[in-house]
């Protein structure tokens, strides 16, 4: 069994501005688990670099309002709102709210620097 307690994870700064707790991955997670699950906490008005992944993504909000493009489209989400973001996909979320926007995203397969790819 892996416990990782949210107190106890240090924040790293993400390449577009935000704040990321990375919870479960391949490499801090004893039964060999093949997706990543991480927090990121963006500050009212910031957005994400337009970026790219070799993997698929899900984003769930848990507090705040967003913008999320994936390719050409835009869909606002809130709290307890969903969404799934196809690998390969053009894709960036702002915060549209007058609060800090925190999500949970879940890569499969992991997340890995080699597979994302900087589009601005």
């Amino acid at each position: 069994m892996s416990l990782i307690r949210n107190s106890e994870i240090e924040s790293i700064q993400g390449n577009e501005g935000t704040s990321i707790k990375q919870f479960f991955h391949p490499h801090n997670t004893l039964e060999g688990i093949g997706y990543s699950l991480a927090q990121f906490t963006l500050e009212p008005e910031k957005k994400s670099k337009l970026h790219k992944m070799k993997s698929s993504e899900i984003y769930y909000i848990l507090e705040g309002k967003a913008n999320l493009r994936i390719d050409d489209s835009t869909m606002e989400l809130g709290k307890d709102d969903s969404a799934y973001v196809p690998p390969n996909a053009k894709q960036s979320i702002e915060n549209i709210g007058d609060d800090n926007l925190r999500f949970l995203c879940i890569v499969e397969p992991a997340w890995k620097a080699e597979d994302e790819i900087i589009l601005e």
